[in-house]
């Protein structure tokens, strides 16, 4: 496993009350003759992370996908699996997440123990993720999948004590996601809760489809707000959006 340095830029950012701007990347709507435009798009922008991944994953061009981007780009790629099958060694590193909010073992620890071996050989920055599934409003594909019920939307201490647990198992980020194609992204209020009361790295999803969500995001204290299904329909929205974190 590596050193550490993406955990570190994470970690500044919760230290200095500071902000960054993801883009998720679902390897199912993008080609890898898409990649180095996207790529300059995205330098052109100032982003500072990328996601790779999703709840289902067809595509499997992945590693090529992020080969391509890295040809273009010196933005951090990490990867965000809906499965083990979605871990590959060209990425930076791997959120490797626990999905607290729900009770199927299998993805609280169950396909950690039989990704194990592979992911302790990948050479990739392990950063241990509590994942938070909030509702937004319409069923997301992870809440199938995961067959768990979302924390609702505004019950802000269970989330809270679900992110307090996370950090006391030691995780290294406290993941709160909406969901792709939320129909509610989080309230700042249940933002504004954890992360005032947690020590690690906060990092929000779901729903966010405006400038605005993204600042108001930000003063609430998410350290790193990510976007994905709003980029897919406009990426002219990309300067804009991810603007919106730089004060």
């Amino acid at each position: 496993m590596s050193t550490g340095i993406v955990l570190s830029q994470l970690q500044i950012l919760k230290k200095n009350s500071k902000h960054a701007f993801a883009v998720l990347v679902d390897p199912d709507k993008i080609a890898p003759n898409k990649m180095e435009l996207f790529a300059k798009q995205c330098n052109e922008a100032k982003v500072d992370f990328i996601f790779f991944g999703g709840s289902l994953v067809l595509n499997h061009e992945i590693g090529l996908c992020i080969n391509i981007f890295k040809q273009n780009s010196n933005i951090p790629v990490l990867l965000f699996p809906g499965s083990p099958a979605q871990v590959t060694p060209e990425a930076d590193a791997l959120l490797y997440l626990s999905l607290l909010s729900g009770r199927n073992a299998e993805l609280l620890i169950g396909q950690h123990v039989v990704s194990a071996p592979m992911v302790r050989s990948s050479g990739l920055e392990i950063l241990s993720t509590g994942y938070l599934v909030i509702d937004g409003g319409v069923p997301t594909t992870v809440s199938y999948i995961s067959h768990a019920q979302p924390i609702p939307a505004n019950k802000a201490d269970i989330a809270l004590c679900t992110a307090w647990a996370g950090e006391m198992q030691g995780k290294h980020l406290i993941y709160m996601d909406a969901g792709s194609g939320a129909q509610t992204p989080i309230s700042t209020e249940m933002i504004e809760k954890v992360s005032n009361n947690i020590t690690i790295p906060l990092i929000v999803g779901g729903g966010i489809r405006t400038p605005k969500k993204v600042h108001d995001n930000c003063i609430a204290g998410a350290n790193v707000i990510v976007v994905g299904n709003a980029l897919e329909t406009d990426m002219g929205l990309l300067q804009e959006l991810c603007a919106a974190t730089k004060f």
